[in-house]
């Protein structure tokens, strides 16, 4: 069949910022590789740091990029990201996968372009987070109104997304819930080849592994541990670094950002990895179940649909150091910690790169309607 019978002959992904290499980036990257070609188009791009194989395609950044020191301070340009999503110019292009975590779906694609949005989140700091971002004191009132108006954006703006993959049922409940849309769920991965299972002895140490973050809720990793006397590694950085830091005592260390084969032994190594927040999806369990070792996880979000009670791991609730202290306890009492290894390896290799992509491709069928099977679709890579 001539390549001139299918209707979608240019692609362009659409991802809010560039400027590190994480899952987000990993996510757009497999997408990428499902295509001979695409053009990608972001809000800041910072070359160097999305590694080789996504720096290989055309990157298009808005205006934003241009502004000086934005790629350091990029998230106080919230307020012009929905300006500057929409002066992105893809009118030419036949099929517009986002990636969105913030304004990345609200994108103007042209009239006859089918838009599908992979929903790494709803723009949770508008949205249900909003307390945890802004606080609850004063200064939400200066903030509330600039708040308001990126609520109705953000409503108004879905109405532009065809369809919406989310990358978990519990993200998939937030599109209904603010959007009123239902979505397909994709789950996202685990590097499967990086993240290598260890069935030796562990080391008497839990760990936590996340960016500092109000919502991360790491004060409940250190508070449980400290409270309980057993040593706890915090690996990361962020917002919140000075604030965490103040609360440690005896046994907690700060490991700030490390190299990735530290964080493997650390992973490896570990009791188990206690992972306190409320994720949207969280593929740090996933990382940790990779490497043979169990996961203590706060009963909710992402992590719900990862861990498997209590063969890979255990749940607490509610979100408070005393939960999360007796769930330590009940974790050692029952000699949790003896988990096998295996059983945390085969419920992370559920959620590898191919079986990713393998459901993209199946997503991506039904738009091919003029030809009779993928291996027809001269933009869709086997």
């Amino acid at each position: 069949m001539p390549t001139d019978a299918f209707p979608y002959k240019k692609v362009a992904l659409v991802h809010d910022w560039l400027v590190s290499y994480r899952g987000g980036e990993k996510v757009l990257e497999a997408i990428a590789e499902l295509f001979p070609t695409v053009d990608i188009y972001t809000l800041l791009y910072k070359p160097g740091t999305i590694g080789p194989n996504l720096e290989q395609y055309p990157i298009k950044a808005s205006f934003l990029n241009r502004l000086p020191a934005s790629h350091k301070y990029y998230r106080y340009l919230l307020p012009l990201m929905p300006l500057a999503i929409e002066r992105l110019d893809l009118k030419d292009y036949d099929l517009v996968i986002s990636s969105s975590s913030c304004v990345a779906k609200g994108i103007i694609p042209g009239p006859r372009a089918r838009h599908i949005c992979y929903c790494l989140t709803t723009m949770r700091y508008a949205w249900d987070q909003y307390t945890n971002y802004f606080g609850n004191d004063w200064k939400q009132f200066l903030i509330f109104p600039w708040v308001h108006y990126l609520r109705m954006w953000d409503v108004t703006s879905s109405a532009r997304v065809d369809e919406f993959v989310a990358d978990s049922r519990f993200v998939g409940d937030r599109i209904r819930k603010y959007y009123r849309r239902e979505s397909t769920v994709i789950a996202p991965f685990v590097d499967l080849d990086k993240y290598k299972l260890w069935e030796g002895p562990r080391d008497n140490y839990y760990l936590v592994a996340s960016a500092h973050a109000p919502y991360k809720r790491l004060d409940l990793a250190i508070e449980a541990c400290k409270k309980l006397g057993r040593r706890l590694i915090v690996v990361g950085s962020g917002q919140d670094a000075a604030e965490l830091q103040k609360l440690a005592g005896p046994g907690i260390e700060f490991a700030g950002q490390v190299s990735d084969e530290k964080l493997l032994e650390l992973y490896q190594k570990a009791r188990a990895l206690l992972f306190p927040g409320e994720e949207d999806f969280g593929i740090v369990p996933l990382e940790a179940m990779a490497c043979g070792t169990p996961v203590i996880a706060f009963d909710s979000g992402g992590a719900q649909e990862t861990v498997s009670a209590p063969t890979t791991g255990m749940f607490f609730s509610p979100q408070t150091v005393d939960a999360l202290t007796q769930a330590i306890l009940e974790f050692e009492q029952k000699n949790m910690s003896k988990i096998e290894p295996s059983n945390c390896r085969r419920q992370a290799e559920n959620f590898s790169k191919e079986n990713f992509q393998m459901q993209f491709r199946r997503l991506l069928k039904p738009v091919v309607t003029s030809m009779s099977s993928l291996n027809e679709a001269p933009y869709l890579m086997q």
